[in-house]
């Protein structure tokens, strides 16, 4: 332990002596600063406070651009492993993202422009090992729509078999992880592992197939909670009625979350979801000029 946190020591000097020059740093969250922080490194910002020099990417990159929209990465695999339906999902899915674009908002347009990109150039681009399965980064909408329109060729014979949903843990509500997926969570909760509990129960009634609930995975025992997910999709009534139910609160128990803590695109997102779904209610924060409560 003592050569380890010697080397994290060392780690953090070479940071600062390159950040002198002009490099840019943040950390990825697999508990590189925390580790730092406890080897007395100066990665501090404010200890007492538990605030670093530098940025989570969560905080700096995935927060503001994907996850307080709604945005991470959705999952599918083809349960024929046949390469035919593999083809078939990425072109229905491209042609769903071509026509969320049209009515998208402009400030989640970029998102949907790289994504299309993404399964436009998948078969090519990215080695299929194993099960027939693609990733594709989609909000809310665009997995329920991507889901449902998987669900009505499987109906059809269009695809041959039936798929399984799934998604990453690295995602807008799947996981607690104070240093990584919710590192901006900033409203005194992102020690807490509501999202996953939440998330997983809620889950469990709207039409998973299996669900999961575990302890670390990529930051460590004891510094995260992970909620997981299956829904097998066959082409039938309940399974569209499960898309839409599950899927819808998979990821907006997550914006709620990030809407309460005051991140601006989750607010915009939570309100936009509630528009969609009138079933949905979820107390919106009201925000207050620090300025007014400075000297109370």
């Amino acid at each position: 332990m003592a050569e380890v946190q010697s080397t994290l020591r060392r780690h953090v000097d070479a940071i600062e002596k390159l950040c002198a020059r002009g490099m840019y740093f943040w950390d990825y969250g697999n508990a590189f600063l925390k580790e730092a922080g406890e080897a007395n490194a100066n990665v501090w910002k404010d200890k007492e406070a538990g605030e670093y020099l530098y940025p989570s990417y969560v905080e700096d990159i995935m927060g503001p651009l994907c996850f307080d929209y709604g945005f991470g990465p959705f999952r599918w695999v083809c349960c024929s492993g046949e390469q035919a339906d593999l083809d078939k999902t990425d072109e229905i899915a491209a042609n769903v993202i071509r026509q969320l674009m049209k009515t998208a908002p402009a400030e989640i347009l970029p998102q949907l422009k790289d994504n299309l990109i993404w399964i436009e150039n998948a078969k090519t681009a990215i080695p299929v090992v194993g099960s027939k399965s693609r990733i594709l980064y989609a909000d809310a909408e665009g997995r329920i729509a991507i889901a449902k329109a998987f669900n009505a060729a499987i109906k059809d014979g269009t695809i041959s078999g039936p798929i399984v949903l799934g998604r990453d843990h690295h995602d807008v509500s799947g996981t607690d992880s104070p240093f990584r997926e919710t590192a901006n969570i900033r409203d005194g909760s992102k020690f807490t592992a509501d999202m996953a509990v939440h998330n997983v129960i809620g889950d469990s009634f709207r039409g998973a197939t299996w669900i999961s609930i575990h302890n670390g995975g990529g930051v460590g025992w004891g510094e995260v909670m992970n909620g997981g997910f299956g829904m097998v999709i066959d082409g039938s009534e309940q399974s569209a009625n499960n898309i839409h139910s599950m899927l819808h609160w998979d990821v907006n128990n997550g914006i709620a979350r990030r809407s309460w803590a005051r991140n601006p695109h989750a607010i915009s997102t939570i309100k936009r979801a509630m528009e969609e779904e009138p079933l949905l209610k979820v107390t919106v924060p009201s925000l207050v000029d620090g300025g007014l409560l400075d000297g109370l």
